[in-house]
């Protein structure tokens, strides 16, 4: 019998689920609709691109990955990071995704960031929500362009976070299971076509 695939999720909060039980994590949904393993993980909550690669670099990994996806930006948004900087830094960590995936770019997903902007904690901060979301627009336009001229997938879950911001827990923040169920059923189709991948 043929082992289930195999899945690995790479990011920050959005990626571990901050703030809600294991089984509502998008990736772990994912992984139930799929109908294989439950995924390994690799995110923690604030990592930036440079955070995240650092700690790729010392995580002993097993690859090749079945199916890679990798969700990354946030924090560099809200510490106010260059974009030139994300963009190269995301270009590295997207180079790497590919290689643990075997080298198949096809076998990997990028997720685009959602607008935290939106959110009560957004609209308590003090930020100007419009710029935020400028930010976060100009962040989801740069992956998604790598995204491309590194023949990846690319899934949008920004438009998500803005149609119902109410969907979060309770740190007024970090997207609620019922959130997360929509972004799985959104991965759902492309992470069926990336495993037919060669």
């Amino acid at each position: 019998m043929n082992a289930s695939p195999r899945f690995l999720a790479l990011g920050d909060s959005y990626t571990i689920g901050e703030g809600v039980a294991e089984a509502e994590r998008w990736p772990v949904q994912l992984a139930q609709a799929l109908g294989i393993a439950a995924p390994d993980i690799l995110a923690r909550t604030g990592w930036t691109t440079d955070e995240l690669a650092a700690a790729m670099a010392q995580h002993a990994f097993d690859p090749p990955y079945d199916l890679v996806t990798l969700l990354i930006g946030v924090n560099n948004q809200y510490r106010g990071r260059d974009l030139a900087n994300y963009r190269d830094e995301f270009r590295a960590l997207l180079e790497r995704a590919i290689e643990l995936a075997g080298g198949r770019p096809g076998r990997v997903i990028v997720v685009s960031i959602p607008d935290w902007g939106v959110t009560r904690f957004g609209r308590e901060s003090g930020r100007d929500a419009a710029q935020t979301a400028r930010e976060i627009d100009r962040y989801n336009t740069a992956n998604a362009e790598i995204s491309r001229s590194a023949r990846v997938h690319h899934v949008d879950v920004t438009a998500f976070s803005r149609e119902d911001p109410g969907l979060v827990v309770a740190d007024g923040l970090h997207p609620s299971g019922t959130a997360y169920r929509r972004w799985s059923e959104a991965i759902l189709p492309v992470a069926r076509r990336a495993l037919e991948t060669r």
